[in-house]
C-alpha cells in the first residue's frame, strides 16, 4: 500500500532518543488523524538519535506505509533542523509540527486544522494548565517578555511545538538558508493572517526533556539575535552613557582632588566601578561575537544537515520509478559526531 497522492495534513515530528515512548506516540497519533476522515501523512525525523528510535521508526513504517513517511539524519542536527527537514518532504497544504514526548497530545491536532480551514495560515499554541515545573514556567514567562519587546515576533507560548502551517507559509521557509533558526518565530515573519489557540498540556510520558537550562539560554539567544539588531543598538546606547558617565566621574574626581588634596576613600568606589566596566565590555564583546559566529556560520555555506535516507511508499508517477530505502535503517544506529 503506497502513500496517498494528495494528502490534507501533513504532520512532522521530530525524534531524537524517544525510544521509550515511541509506542505510546503510535498507539495515539494515527488514531487521532484518523479521525479527522481526510487523508494524511506522518513525517518522522530521527535527528540522529543513539538508542532504536530508528529501528522502531523503520518498523511503523512498515507497519502503516500508507501514511508514515520517516526522514533518517546522519547524525545530530537540533529540533528545528529537523523540523526543516519534514518541511522539505511534506505534501500537504497544511503542515503540524508535533513534538515526540506527547506532552502535546495528538488528540489536539484537529483543532488546529479546524482553525487553518477558516482562513488562517499560521495557528500558534499556548498551553492550557502546563505540567511543567514552577521554576521552568517562570522561566519561560520571562524569555517570552524579553523576545517579544526586543523583536516583532510575538508568540504568548513559544516553547510549545504543536503548531500549523499553511503550504505559502512552509514553501517560504523552506526558501530560506539561514543556518540557524527558530522555526516558529521564522514562519510567524512570513505569515499573513496568523492566531493563537489553547490546546491541552500533559506530562511527558518516558525519557526526559532535551532542553536543559542552558540549552533553553541558547535558544533564545539565538531567537533574539536572529531576528532583531536591538541588543546591538542597545550596546551602543549604552556605551555612550557610560562614556559619559565616566567623562563626568574622571571631571568630578579631578576636580575634588585639586580642592581637597589627594584622598584614598574612594578606591573601593573606583574599583566597583572598574569592575562594572569591564563587565559591560566583555559583555558586549561576547555579544558582537554571537553576531560574528552567525555570520561565520552562514558565509561557510555548509549543509544545515544531511539526510541518510528516507524511508517511504510514495505513488509512482507515470513513467518515473520511485524506489523503496528500507535497508538505512540499521545505519542509523552509530553514535553521531558530536556538535563543535
Amino acid at each position: 500500500m503506497t502513500l496517498h497522492a494528495h494528502p490534507a495534513v501533513s504532520v512532522v515530528v521530530p525524534v531524537y532518543n524517544e525510544e521509550a515512548g515511541l509506542a505510546a506516540l503510535f498507539s495515539r497519533l494515527y488514531p487521532a488523524l484518523d479521525a479527522l476522515n481526510e487523508p494524511y501523512e506522518i513525517l518522522f525525523v530521527n535527528d540522529g538519535s543513539r538508542d532504536r528510535s530508528a529501528a522502531l521508526l523503520a518498523a511503523q513504517q512498515r507497519l502503516r506505509p500508507d501514511v508514515t513517511r520517516v526522514v533518517l539524519f546522519n547524525g545530530n542536527y537540533g529540533q528545528h533542523m529537523a523540523i526543516l527537514a519534514g518541511f522539505e518532504h511534506t505534501r500537504a497544504p497544511i503542515v503540524v509540527t508535533l513534538d515526540a514526548d506527547l506532552q502535546n497530545p495528538p488528540e489536539e491536532i484537529g483543532k488546529l486544522v479546524a482553525k487553518m480551514r477558516e482562513g488562517y495560515d499560521y495557528v500558534g499554541t499556548i498551553r492550557r494548565m502546563r505540567q511543567d515545573s514552577r521554576f521552568r514556567r517562570y522561566a519561560s514567562r520571562a524569555m517570552n517578555w524579553t523576545r517579544e519587546k526586543i523583536t516583532n515576533v510575538r508568540m504568548t507560548d513559544q516553547g510549545c511545538m504543536l503548531r500549523a502551517y499553511g503550504r505559502d507559509v512552509v514553501d517560504t521557509v523552506n526558501r530560506c538558508t539561514e543556518s540557524n533558526t527558530f522555526v516558529p518565530a521564522l514562519a510567524y515573519t512570513f505569515a499573513l493572517k496568523p492566531t493563537e489557540i489553547e490546546v491541552a498540556h500533559e506530562e511527558r510520558q518516558a525519557g526526559e526533556s532535551k532542553y536543559s537550562l542552558f540549552k533553553l539560554i541558547r535558544l533564545n539567544f539565538d531567537l533574539v539575535t536572529g531576528f532583531s539588531l536591538v541588543p546591538l543598538q542597545l550596546m551602543s546606547y549604552s556605551g555612550i552613557l557610560l562614556s559619559l558617565a565616566s567623562g563626568a566621574l574622571f571631571l568630578y574626581l579631578m576636580v575634588q582632588r585639586f580642592v581637597e588634596g589627594s584622598q584614598v576613600q574612594g578606591v573601593f568606589t573606583l574599583f566597583a566601578i572598574t569592575f562594572f566596566l569591564l563587565g559591560v565590555v566583555l559583555f558586549s564583546i561576547g555579544l558582537l561575537g554571537e553576531y560574528i559566529g552567525r555570520i561565520y556560520e552562514q558565509v561557510r555555506g555548509r549543509p544545515r544537515y544531511l539526510v541518510q535516507a528516507v524511508l517511504q511508499d510514495l505513488p509512482p508517477e507515470p513513467g518515473v520509478f520511485v524506489p523503496h530505502i528500507a535497508q538505512a535503517a540499521n545505519a542509523t544506529q552509530r553514535t553521531p559526531a558530536p556538535l563543535p
